[in-house]
């Protein structure tokens, strides 16, 4: 279906065609031979002119019904041109060479016929061989041009269609994230105490009542964040149209669902205590308020991933968790924890969460250190860039 700037080309074309056609036939001097008369020259001039309309549709059959009536009619020579001007535009340079070289042929092919014309014969040949290779090159040019026209439209679909793809990708990976980060945590704490429960079913009811509470919170915290990942999820197609996240960072007019930041930092020591694991906590930050949310929602994955392990690794030691910041030269993070086998938990680890810390701090600019220390502590540090 044609579009209204070919609507308008096409009729452009043809109120050219029927111009030049009127010029030809009122100028018509009985210069013709005996078999085309002043009405012949009319009849196929006009029968050019429509086709004019079909010259998208059917451009080469079209090209040659129009170099045809050239020959024999003045006022098709004009249509002519715009019908091999289509061909050259339309067609592939096989085609419209094929139908040049036809069309110049017909051009030597009008002298002889029509030996009334005023012009020396080969000076007309020339000049009709010299308007066709204009024509055709100046179609060429329209082709190369729509075509390069095409390619940076296709690159630009493309490269839009890439970076869509790299931003959804980059969202599963930061739910990825998230996910472990969250689910580890809480199902760390289901594990222990419930394997609490299990190896001393004889203590006292209180204790009892205490681990089946961080029980039941701690399960209903895991099925609360699993519930808003899978919403999260859900909602990718209506995020994608909003704007959603874009590697680590949220853009577009939807809403951003609640993050941690340093502020609920307080609220995980809190909860590691009362799950039994004894935390000494130093926060040494002017104004928490102030810190870049991607900062501080890294600070508190950071100690969260660390408590978790520490749960694993050495439970029931003393962790020791100190986050320091100072607006220009960053926030550290650091949590130490005594590396005890004595005191490790049959809960599996993987080493996802530590390479997750590592893609999440480097997404901020940040660094990310671990492993054992000379005294035989385990020692998870990062820096995080604060901006002054």
């Amino acid at each position: 279906m044609k579009i209204p700037r070919e609507w308008v080309a096409d009729g452009l074309c043809f109120l050219l065609a029927v111009g030049f056609t009127l010029l030809t036939v009122a100028d018509g001097v009985d210069r013709q031979i005996g078999q085309v008369p002043l009405a012949a020259e009319a009849i196929l001039g006009g029968l050019s002119c429509l086709g004019v309309w079909l010259r998208r549709r059917w451009p080469v059959g079209f090209a040659v019904v129009a170099i045809v009536f050239s020959v024999y009619s003045t006022a098709a020579s004009g249509v002519a041109l715009i019908a091999l001007f289509t061909v050259a535009v339309y067609r592939s340079l096989a085609v419209a060479a094929a139908v040049t070289a036809f069309a110049a042929v017909a051009s030597v092919g009008t002298v002889l016929i029509r030996p009334d014309m005023p012009m020396p014969k080969w000076w007309q040949a020339a000049l009709a061989v010299a308007c066709v290779a204009a024509v055709l090159a100046w179609g060429l040019l329209i082709r190369s041009r729509r075509q390069l026209a095409h390619a940076v439209r296709d690159r630009a679909r493309q490269a839009e269609s890439d970076r869509m793809a790299l931003a959804r990708q980059n969202e599963r990976h930061r739910i990825a994230r998230e996910m472990h980060d969250v689910l580890a945590h809480r199902i760390s704490l289901l594990s222990l105490h419930a394997g609490a429960l299990e190896l001393r079913p004889d203590a006292p009811a209180d204790e009892i009542a205490r681990a089946a509470g961080v029980i039941r919170d701690s399960a209903h915290r895991a099925l609360e964040d699993l519930r808003a990942v899978i919403g999260v999820l859900r909602a990718d197609v209506a995020r994608d149209a909003a704007g959603g996240y874009i590697g680590d960072h949220w853009a577009g007019d939807a809403p951003e669902p609640p993050q941690p930041t340093l502020a609920d930092m307080l609220e995980l020591i809190d909860e590691s205590r009362r799950a039994g694991t004894p935390v000494r906590f130093s926060l040494e930050v002017g104004d928490p308020a102030a810190v870049p949310a991607a900062v501080g929602r890294s600070a508190y994955r950071i100690v969260q991933e660390g408590l978790t392990n520490a749960r694993k690794h050495a439970h029931g030691c003393e962790v020791s968790v100190t986050v320091h910041g100072i607006r220009g030269d960053g926030v550290t993070v650091e949590i130490r924890n005594p590396v005890d086998s004595a005191c490790a938990t049959a809960i599996p680890g993987s080493a996802n969460g530590i390479i997750g810390l590592a893609e999440r701090v480097g997404l901020v600019g940040g660094r990310l250190e671990h492993g054992r220390t000379p005294a035989g502590d385990f020692r998870l540090w990062a820096w995080l860039p604060w901006p002054a």
